[in-house]
C-alpha cells in the first residue's frame, strides 16, 4: 500500500553530515539537561504512600486531584484501580508526618468534597529502597533490550548495521530523557515503559530501511553505497508516512483524551516517534556508511558463487 511513489531518488546522504551535526548538538543538549537538572522521578522511584479508597458509585478523577492539590499536596498520582468506583492515590512521603497521618489527611479532604463519602480500603508505604530497586530494574531492562537489538540486527544483517541502529536508538532515548529533564515532567514507570517501546518501534523502521538497502544492493549493481541508501529511504517514504502517521493518531488520542494518567506516557511516545523517524532514516544510515557498509557484505561476488556450486 502506497500513498504515492517518488520516481527520482532524494539525495539524503548528500546532507548526512548536516543531519548528524544537528543530532549530535541535540544529544549534547539533552545530556546537559539530564546532568544539570536531573529527572523529576515519581513516587514509584522515590517512595511514597499509597491510599486506596472505594466509592458507592463511579467517580471522576479530576475533582479528586483538584481537591487534594488545593489541600497543599504535590506530585499526586490519582487513577482508577480495577473499576471506576475504586480510586488509587499516591503521594510522596513527608518528614513531618507518617503514612497513617497522610492517609487521614487524604480521607479528610475527600470527605469534605461531599456525598458520597469514600471508604478507606488500604494504606501502604513504599520506601525509597523499593524505588531504587525499580530504578535499577528499569535500567537493567533497558540494557537487555539494547543487547538483544544489537544481536538481532547483527544476525539478520551485519554487525555494522546493528551498531548504527543502536546508536541512533540511544539518541532517541536520551532526547526523551532530555525533554523530561528540561521541563521537569514527572518520570514514572509508565514513561519508562514508553521509552522501551520507542526502542522497539525505532528498530522496526531501521529494519525496513536496511532490508531495502540489502535488496537494492542486489538489484542495482551500478549504484554506489550512498545511492543505494538514498534509493532505499526514498522507496520507503510512503510506508513510513502511513505507519508512523497512523500510530501517531492513536498516541495523540491518548495524549488529548487519556487524562493525566496517560498524558506523560503518550507524550514520551510522541517525542520518541518524531525523533525515531529522524534517527532511523537520517542518523542510522549515514552511521552505517561511515562504519564501512559495502555491497560485498550483502552480495557474494560471482566467483565465490561459482566456487560454491562446484
Amino acid at each position: 500500500m502506497e500513498f504515492f511513489r517518488i520516481k527520482k531518488d532524494i539525495p539524503f546522504m548528500r546532507h548526512s553530515l548536516v543531519f548528524n551535526a544537528i543530532s549530535f548538538a541535540t544529544f549534547l543538549l539533552a545530556v546537559f539537561f539530564i546532568a544539570t537538572r536531573g529527572l523529576h522521578l515519581s513516587v514509584e522511584f522515590t517512595g511514597g504512600t499509597l491510599v486506596e479508597v472505594t466509592y458507592a458509585e463511579a467517580q471522576q478523577l479530576e475533582p479528586i486531584r483538584a481537591a487534594l492539590a488545593a489541600d497543599g499536596n504535590t506530585d499526586i498520582l490519582v487513577q482508577h484501580f480495577g473499576s471506576a468506583r475504586d480510586v488509587l492515590i499516591r503521594l510522596p512521603n513527608r518528614d513531618d508526618i507518617d503514612s497513617n497521618g497522610i492517609a487521614d489527611r487524604v480521607m479528610a479532604t475527600l470527605n469534605k468534597m461531599g456525598a458520597p463519602a469514600p471508604e478507606l480500603r488500604r494504606v501502604e508505604f513504599v520506601g525509597p529502597q523499593v524505588g531504587k530497586e525499580l530504578a535499577s530494574d528499569g535500567a537493567m531492562a533497558l540494557l537487555l533490550v539494547i543487547i538483544g537489538i544489537v544481536i538481532y540486527l547483527a544476525l539478520r544483517f551485519e554487525w555494522r548495521l546493528g551498531v548504527a541502529t543502536i546508536i541512533a536508538n540511544l539518541h532517541d532515548i536520551v532526547i526523551i530523557l532530555g525533554f523530561f529533564a528540561f521541563f521537569q515532567w514527572e518520570f514514572s514507570l509508565a514513561v519508562l515503559a514508553a521509552t522501551l517501546a520507542v526502542l522497539g518501534y525505532s528498530v522496526n523502521e531501521s529494519v525496513v530501511i536496511f532490508d531495502r538497502v540489502r535488496e537494492t544492493f542486489r538489484k542495482k549493481r551500478g549504484y554506489t553505497t550512498e545511492q543505494v541508501v538514498d534509493h532505499a529511504i526514498t522507496s520507503t517514504i510512503s510506508r513510513t508516512i502511513i505507519t508512523h502517521g497512523s500510530t501517531q493518531i492513536m498516541v495523540l488520542s491518548m495524549l488529548i483524551f487519556g487524562g493525566e494518567t496517560l498524558f506523560y506516557f503518550a507524550l514520551a511516545l510522541t517525542i520518541g516517534i518524531c525523533f525515531g523517524i529522524y534517527s532511523s532514516v537520517l542518523v542510522a544510515s549515514p552511521l552505517a556508511i561511515w562504519l564501512g557498509m559495502k555491497r560485498e557484505q550483502f552480495v557474494k561476488p560471482k566467483q565465490e558463487k561459482e566456487e560454491a556450486v562446484v
